[in-house]
């Protein structure tokens, strides 16, 4: 339900911006604005068959054949684009290794990768970003490592949720989602500041060789 209408919201996100702000590197390092919005519909225009033959011409990378194909996609008409995503919302497919939470994340997540570096406030609601929240710190495969969060209690400023026990960091919903996803820049909403002690992430232990492991896992 969710899913359906944060696919409808990116869709009306994407048909109000113009070509320079399509042309915007997102948080995504290796996409665009544009290139993201390649991205959220390749479940609805490829196959599987399809991506394999990019892994195998990505020498076994995933990561690498994902980023081919949505640059492809992307070179489409944005209206086309989003009439897909309009379309198809409703339709959710499984989604192999993190199941239906894992499009309901993506959609959360790539909408403010876009709208962040482009100064707009689009955004989803506090709801959604609890129920990213809840899923998110014990570690998603191949976007959350299993231990960043250990060792961290952490504290939405914006609506009445927490998670873990340790060092407290706060922020808002959006900014600890983020944070938690990798995307570096959203740690600077956080407190404390993500290069102190106190934003430490791994397990519980003592002294600075300690300290230095968990700070690093919470920015990496």
């Amino acid at each position: 339900m969710r899913t359906a209408a944060n696919r409808r919201l990116l869709a009306d996100f994407f048909d109000g911006l113009d070509e320079s702000q399509l042309a915007t590197r997102s948080l995504c390092d290796a996409w665009t604005v544009r290139e993201v919005l390649g991205h959220l519909v390749m479940p609805m225009v490829g196959s599987l068959g399809g991506f394999l033959v990019q892994v195998v011409k990505a020498r076994g990378s995933l990561d690498r054949a994902s980023v081919a194909v949505a640059r492809e996609i992307a070179r489409r008409p944005v209206g086309e684009l989003t009439g897909l995503l309009r379309g198809h919302a409703d339709q959710h497919g499984r989604a192999p290794g993190v199941g239906p939470m894992g499009q309901m994340a993506d959609g959360c997540l790539h909408l403010r990768d876009c709208a962040r570096p482009l100064g707009l406030p689009d955004d989803v609601t506090l709801e959604d970003w609890r129920m990213v929240l809840d899923w998110l710190p014990s570690g998603v495969p191949g976007l959350v490592p299993r231990r960043r969060a250990e060792g961290l209690r952490l504290l939405a400023t914006d609506q009445d949720w927490s998670w873990g026990e340790g060092e407290e960091v706060t922020g808002p919903s959006e900014a600890l989602a983020m944070a938690l996803a990798g995307r570096l820049v959203a740690r600077s909403r956080t407190s404390p500041d993500p290069a102190s002690r106190s934003c430490a992430v791994g397990r519980p232990g003592t002294g600075r060789a300690a300290s230095a492991e968990r700070r690093v896992r919470w920015q990496g």
